[in-house]
Order: C-alpha cells, then sequence, then structure tokens
C-alpha cells in the first residue's frame, strides 16, 4: 500500500492516510492470527481423527494426517449405540427446538405488547429465575413426581424455555413490530392470533432462525439432563453413548497386562478422543450454513436507531 491509495467500500471510494493504512494492517494481522488460534485446534483434531494410532500417540500430527487411517471412525460406528444415539439426538433436537421456538414466541409476543397488562411484573418474575433457580435436587424431585424420569419428555420439558432467548425476542417484537401496523390490523378485522401467525412471524424470520440456531446447538450437545433423567440406553442421546464408550475404552485398556496391548489400546482411546468430537460436530457444521445469513442479520437488526 502507498499513501492516498484508494480503497472500496459500499460502492463509495475512501482515501487511506498513513495511520488508516497501518491501523487496516494491524487489524487484518490481529484477525489473522486470531483466525489461526482458532482454526488451528479445528483442523488438528480433523487430521488426528483421520491419522494411525502410532502417529497421534507420538506426537507427529501437526497439520495433515499421518499415515491416514479409517480405525478410529471404524471404532466409533462398530459400536451399535452410535446409529441409536444419532436418532435419539436428533428426536430431542428437532422436537426440542420446535418447543422451545413456540414457547419462546407466546411468552415474548406478548410481553413485548405495551397493552399488556402485568408484563413487567412477568418480565421480572422471568427475569428473577435467572438469578436464583430452585437447584439441582429439587428440579430432579419435581421431574420425579411428574412422572418423566426414563421419558424422553426428561429431554424436552425441563429446558423447554430459556429466558434469556425470550428477553431476546421481545426486544425483537417492541424495535421491529410498529404499534401503527397492530392498530392498522385491527381496523381490518384482524385477530391477535391471526396478526401473528400471518404479520408478526413472517417479519421475524431472521431472529426466529437464530432463536433456532441457538435451541438447536444446546440441545444437540446436551447431556446432563440425560445423565441424570434416562436409565434406558435406548434412549440415551449420542453425547452419552460417545461418553459411555470413551470410559468403556480406557477402563478396558487399564485392565490390560500385556504392554503392547496397552500401548495399542491406550492410541486407540486417544484415537477415539478426536473421532468421536469430529462424528458429534459434523451435523451442527452442516446446519450452520444455511442460517448463516439469518444469524448476522438476526444479531444486527435493531442494534441501529435512526
Amino acid at each position: 500500500m502507498v499513501k492516498g491509495e484508494k480503497i472500496m467500500s459500499a460502492g463509495v471510494r475512501y482515501k487511506l492516510n498513513r495511520f488508516d493504512m497501518i491501523f487496516t494492517i494491524f487489524s487484518y494481522s490481529f484477525l489473522m492470527f486470531c483466525l489461526l488460534i482458532v482454526i488451528y485446534p479445528l483442523i488438528y483434531i480433523v487430521s488426528s481423527s483421520f491419522s494411525s494410532t502410532d502417529a497421534v500417540t507420538s506426537g507427529r500430527v501437526w497439520l495433515l494426517p499421518v499415515e491416514p487411517s479409517l480405525l478410529g471412525y471404524k471404532a466409533v460406528f462398530k459400536n451399535s449405540q452410535i446409529l441409536t444415539g444419532y436418532a435419539n439426538s436428533l428426536f430431542y433436537t428437532v422436537a426440542g427446538t420446535v418447543i422451545n421456538i413456540v414457547l419462546t414466541v407466546m411468552a415474548g409476543y406478548p410481553l413485548s405488547r405495551r397493552d399488556f397488562f402485568g408484563r413487567g411484573a412477568i418480565m421480572a418474575i422471568f427475569t428473577f429465575t435467572m438469578l436464583f433457580s430452585g437447584g439441582m435436587i429439587p428440579t430432579y424431585i419435581l421431574v420425579q413426581k411428574l412422572g418423566m424420569i426414563d421419558s424422553r419428555w426428561a429431554m424436552l420439558i425441563p429446558q423447554a424455555l430459556g429466558v434469556w432467548n425470550v428477553i431476546i425476542a421481545r426486544t425483537f417484537f417492541m424495535s421491529t413490530i410498529p404499534d401503527e401496523l397492530y392498530e392498522a390490523a385491527q381496523l381490518d378485522g384482524c385477530s391477535d392470533i391471526r396478526f401473528l401467525l400471518k404479520i408478526v412471524l413472517p417479519l421475524s424470520t431472521a431472529i426466529l432462525s437464530v432463536l433456532a440456531l441457538f435451541y438447536a446447538v444446546g440441545n444437540w450437545n446436551s447431556y446432563f439432563n440425560a445423565l441424570l433423567y434416562l436409565r434406558d440406553p435406548d434412549k440415551f442421546p449420542l453425547q452419552i453413548v460417545l461418553r459411555n464408550i470413551l470410559i468403556l475404552n480406557k477402563s478396558k485398556s487399564e485392565m490390560l497386562d500385556n504392554v503392547d496391548m496397552m500401548n495399542q489400546a491406550k492410541g486407540l482411546e486417544e484415537l477415539l478422543k478426536y473421532a468421536l468430537i469430529v462424528v458429534a460436530s459434523v451435523p451442527v457444521l452442516m446446519i450452520y450454513p444455511f442460517v448463516q445469513k439469518y444469524f448476522v442479520k438476526g444479531i444486527m437488526i435493531g442494534s441501529l436507531k435512526g
């Protein structure tokens, strides 16, 4: 770059002075450094999952796979519980996200209406639950009294509503859906339910996509509720299945007397860790590109006024 060089931004040409050029170079360098910090562990995990056990245990994997092998993935999918765990996690993610979004809209939209009586008190109660909760034992007792122990409902109901997401939805509705639009719809004889379904929701695609992504990732990675409430292995989500595989593999390797077999089992254990991380992350990584544009738009909407 030279002094006075012009750059294009959104169709407008700007002249860069020396300070601007230095700041731009520093910004890009810093961002590239942050990108390397974030992306290198991901590349390392993927490369290690496709490498041999000897290459992984000896630390020879740095960037690309060494002695390419599918042994880790063969060991993962050899377990019959993997496909069951995938199906369960898919069900919990889809059903849970639908329930999450429906309840979030049902809570956030009324609270965004200025003519809704008592919305301040209800919002205060919602906010109170973010600071204070009943705790794990009272929650477990409640789930037990409701008859949801070892039931799929235990994975859907206790985490059906996120208060923070309700606040996000409420703020979006308040800043995006004007009162004049509702008044005009009322003059045309539109009911509240029809206004919500036909006008509010179509205008809220961006924020609903963002909330769906947040909820879906949380439901896919959820394991603690399954650890507490589920007993039947056929109902376990993928995260619990993967955890059990790692623990079982580790316990087996510790019981071996032969040193060579122990080292081989230890190498397989390390290889399994990387393969399991990839297996558990692929579905979310496949979904994100389809909602990425809504994610950016949903984050930015309402941030600027004028």
